[in-house]
């Protein structure tokens, strides 16, 4: 079954995943943006350790790209095209750390351990 969903949500199996995929990176390209910048550190805690383990510059790069996206949008104004074809949406930065960190919390309950890190509302 999992075979079967994975087909189905692949763009370069599924026509519609491919336009979906399209028409998400029109979207962000407009605004300069990248899919990882996305996520939100104050709702899912794996996320704000995953930020809290990348380079500086990596993190200073995505704020700045969502303060940008912020101001174009408080304006009603897009990037200009020469810039947005520039722009790579789907180039992750942030998945290959969330991943280590989702691994280890799973580690850690699995072993018993108590978490790193305890949710509290923001």
């Amino acid at each position: 079954m999992s075979s079967l969903l994975q087909s189905f949500l692949d763009p370069k199996k599924n026509w519609l995943a491919a336009q979906h995929m399209k028409a998400i990176s029109k979207r962000l390209r407009h605004y300069g943006l990248r899919y990882d910048d996305l996520y939100d550190g104050y709702y899912d805690l794996d996320v704000k350790e995953a930020l809290d383990r990348l380079p500086r510059e990596i993190v200073d790069a995505r704020n700045q790209r969502i303060k940008r996206a912020m101001d174009l949008s408080m304006k009603h104004q897009y990037l200009p095209e020469n810039l947005q074809v520039m722009q790579t949406p789907f180039r992750s930065y942030l998945q290959d750390m969330l991943s280590v960190v989702k691994k280890e919390r799973a580690e850690r309950e699995a072993l018993g351990a108590l978490p790193l890190y305890q949710r509290t509302i923001p």
